[in-house]
């Protein structure tokens, strides 16, 4: 590793040479200053043009006129006059026909395959797979297994019962005292007045008259029940139920053997020589010895490099750490200030709100106080008219006003 120090002058940094930048200097605006007199908006075009009056312009286009006959147009276009219809002759056809005349002889020509293939007999081919019967023996079952012969029963512990521990009440005082009620103070105040308005019963000291308007029109109908009708009494039929159906009765009963298979017996041939598992891939095909092959690499033409990475950065070497300073926050604090003056609750509802006393409908009453009957429509809807004291200028009784109260 090379221990020398590192020069760190780049050709760059040999011939290029810094210049002082000076700024562009800014051109200052003028102040707009309006110039004074009166702007003359005069053109040329309306010194010079003259106006003249001109007349709508008459249309050019003829009338229309219309010529109606009411004779039958017997033209000839000129084209059916100058064409002229040619006779030209057909063209006889030169195809020859051929007939087709079926073969009165019988074909009799065999194909290859015909000749060549000569049918023999299938025989079929010898199984030697081994019969699927399940070999009996004469040795009773022997039950015993390795759990039962080697399985020692051994006695079980008595289950360990742990006490219940008994509860001991502490002696020191409870101290439910939060931290909601230990930080919370409570600002001085009256408590809300309510701008309810009083539930004043209405009530009237005159007799209830309980006769409504469905009562006085209603007339009740004589009505008759309704006719009930009475269900029969349920008789059983007399005698004996017959259970036996026509099923019962005809069915004769057949001994029926069961199905035989149509499955042909294995005939199978045992013997007690060995199996010989030998084929001829395995007698002719002989397994040479491989080795993988080592694949081909490049030779490196850039030898690695040996040593300790020098991981020393211009950034790390000439990097001067310095000390933070936090800004200071200009936030105000967030306290409540509390002030020994009362809490002003009071709202302009409050100020202006004026309670007023609940008036009753006069269609309400039977005949209202104050009203004068007029007439009944034919709906049933009552008239009534109001009598109030208006003084005239001519006379000093009490002139009746008309209101319409329906009731």
């Amino acid at each position: 590793m090379h221990r020398g120090k590192m020069e760190g002058i780049t050709t760059f940094k040999s011939d290029y040479l810094p210049y002082d930048i000076v700024k562009r200097p800014c051109r200052v605006q003028e102040e707009h200053k309006p110039k004074t007199g009166k702007i003359e908006l005069g053109t040329t075009y309306q010194r010079d043009y003259n106006a003249h009056k001109i007349q709508p312009v008459t249309l050019v286009r003829p009338l229309e006129r219309k010529h109606t006959t009411g004779g039958k147009l017997d033209t000839i276009p000129t084209y059916q006059d100058d064409y002229r219809s040619w006779e030209v002759q057909r063209r006889e056809p030169s195809k020859v026909e051929h007939m087709y005349h079926p073969p009165t002889e019988k074909f009799g020509n065999s194909t290859t395959f015909q000749d060549d293939f000569v049918p023999r007999e299938l025989i079929p081919r010898q199984s030697f797979k081994p019969p699927c019967v399940a070999k009996l023996s004469d040795v009773p079952f022997d039950s015993a297994t390795s759990h039962r012969t080697s399985y020692i029963a051994h006695q079980l512990e008595p289950k360990f019962v742990r006490s219940k521990e008994e509860y001991k009440p502490s002696n020191q005082p409870f101290e439910d005292l939060t931290t909601h009620r230990n930080d919370f103070k409570g600002l001085p105040g009256q408590l809300a007045k309510s701008c309810k308005p009083e539930n004043a019963k209405v009530g009237s000291s005159a007799h209830f008259n309980g006769v409504t308007e469905f009562q006085d029109r209603f007339q009740p109908w004589l009505v008759s029940l309704p006719e009930v009708r009475k269900t029969k009494e349920y008789v059983p039929p007399p005698g004996n139920m017959d259970f036996n159906s026509t099923s019962h009765l005809d069915y004769i009963k057949h001994e029926i053997s069961p199905a035989v298979p149509i499955r042909p017996i294995s005939n199978g041939r045992r013997t007690n020589a060995p199996f010989q598992g030998n084929t001829t891939t395995k007698e002719d095909f002989k397994a040479w010895s491989s080795c993988q092959q080592e694949t081909t690499k490049k030779q490196q033409e850039i030898p690695n490099p040996t040593g300790k990475f020098y991981d020393l950065t211009t950034f790390k070497s000439h990097y001067i750490p310095h000390q933070i300073i936090p800004a200071q926050s200009f936030k105000p604090v967030c306290a409540v200030v509390r002030k020994s003056a009362p809490f002003q609750d009071e709202t302009m509802y409050r100020t202006e709100y004026t309670p007023k006393k609940q008036e009753i409908c006069p269609a309400n009453y039977p005949s209202p106080p104050g009203y004068v009957y007029v007439n009944t429509d034919s709906h049933g809807h009552k008239f009534f008219r109001q009598l109030t004291p208006e003084l005239s200028e001519s006379n000093s009784n009490p002139i009746p006003k008309e209101v319409a109260v329906v009731s």
